[in-house]
């Protein structure tokens, strides 16, 4: 007696649900034919696909299908006529569309109780889509210029992940002109991501956005700021170390690959990569003024010195020079303090001074406001060189 009443329940719910879905495919022909409540009959078929039973209906996903593809040409022949459309709506269809198949695909390839793979709709799903293919990558780059990069990131996504989905095993994305349009789609997947601070999106097509060469240098600073993001001091060196092989000249790489090296303490590596910058631009302050300033912390005072005379020589209105070379003349005047008390050494270490002076004072010309930088180093100068006048101005202007 309760199997009988339990029976009649599934088949009086099955009954209902049957009723249901053919209530809301009939309700979509209707639509699809006069193309009004086109949105009533989305919603509709998508809460029946909510449903486990439903799932495994072709006639619901296809439906479903036939009912955004409407929409979409409906909204396509606006555009085509000039009349008032939602393009970013037109764009989010495509990508509902290909959602929506990439989906039903996994069901279709359900093995048979053989264990069987035959998917009866793949061939003719993979033709509907390719047609609109075109409009993901196009999607893409209409939000990047809107810069909603987030969601230009899902298009980009969605036209990449066709070149492994199987629902295309027929075609290939791979070469040709197809396979540069995809190693153009990975380049702002890549941008996408570094602009959203996302590391695993800016990463995930990284490889294949290096093909586009390009926009090398471009997707090499996006891929160091990821590695940069999460910590990744090692890959972060060895990217801009690669960027600035390959682009010596490049704005991002030479100054954060010295920095980074310098962090790390490896002066005696940044100091090469500031040779190998000068080999192919000799007159680059900021290349001579990376390298002056690591002499100057390596000890290497004579070498900074004569550096810093041919960064003054090329534009004497930069501080740093006048600044690195006094620095260094005090330097060696403070080795030449710690020996001998001889004569000698008096006259060398007040010519030392003599040296030093005329640089410091320019550096407080140029840069007025760094009175910590060229404070202490004038106050000593002058009181070694018994200068008391500015000894008496510097010493007050310090104890205020």
């Amino acid at each position: 007696m309760l199997r009988a009443l339990i029976l009649l329940i599934f088949l009086t719910f099955s009954l209902a649900h049957a009723e249901a879905q053919k209530k809301e495919l009939a309700q979509a022909k209707v639509s699809l034919k006069t193309g009004r409540d086109l949105d009533q009959s989305q919603k509709a078929l998508e809460k029946l696909l909510k449903d486990s039973v439903n799932r495994r209906k072709a006639k619901v996903w296809t439906t479903l299908f036939r009912v955004m593809k409407k929409k979409y040409e409906d909204g396509n022949e606006k555009l085509y006529l000039k009349q008032k459309t939602d393009t970013a709506a037109l764009f989010d269809i495509t990508k509902e569309m290909f959602g929506l198949l990439f989906a039903y695909d996994s069901i279709d390839a359900f093995p048979n109780r053989k264990g069987q793979v035959r998917p009866a709709y793949r061939k003719r799903h993979a033709e509907e889509l390719c047609g609109f293919r075109a409009n993901l990558y196009n999607g893409g780059t209409f939000f990047v210029r809107k810069a909603n990069f987030a969601h230009a990131y899902d298009f980009f996504d969605t036209y990449l992940d066709c070149a492994s989905q199987p629902l295309f095993e027929g075609y290939d994305f791979r070469s040709g002109k197809s396979g540069r349009q995809l190693a153009e789609a990975a380049y702002w997947a890549t941008y996408c991501g570094y602009k959203t601070r996302n590391v695993p999106k800016t990463l995930k097509y990284a490889l294949l956005a290096q093909t586009d060469t390009s926009k090398l240098p471009y997707t090499l600073q996006y891929i160091a700021e990821a590695y940069s993001q999460q910590g990744d001091s090692a890959d972060y060196l060895q990217t801009l170390e690669r960027g600035f092989t390959a682009y010596p000249l490049h704005h991002y790489f030479f100054p954060r690959l010295i920095d980074g090296l310098t962090a790390q303490n490896k002066l005696e590596a940044a100091v090469d990569v500031t040779n190998r910058a000068l080999a192919c631009d000799s007159t680059n302050l900021l290349f001579l003024y990376a390298k002056a300033t690591l002499l100057l912390n390596l000890g290497r005072n004579e070498e900074c010195i004569a550096l810093s005379d041919r960064m003054t020589a090329l534009n004497d209105t930069l501080d740093t020079p006048y600044f690195n070379k006094g620095t260094a003349l005090l330097n060696q005047a403070t080795e030449l303090e710690r020996r001998d008390d001889g004569r000698k050494m008096k006259a060398a270490l007040r010519r030392i001074y003599e040296q030093a002076r005329p640089c410091f004072e320019r550096y407080r010309k140029l840069a007025p406001d760094q009175k910590e930088k060229w404070g202490i180093p004038l106050y000593r100068i002058y009181f070694k060189l018994n200068m008391g006048k500015q000894f008496e101005e510097i010493d007050s202007l310090l104890k205020k």
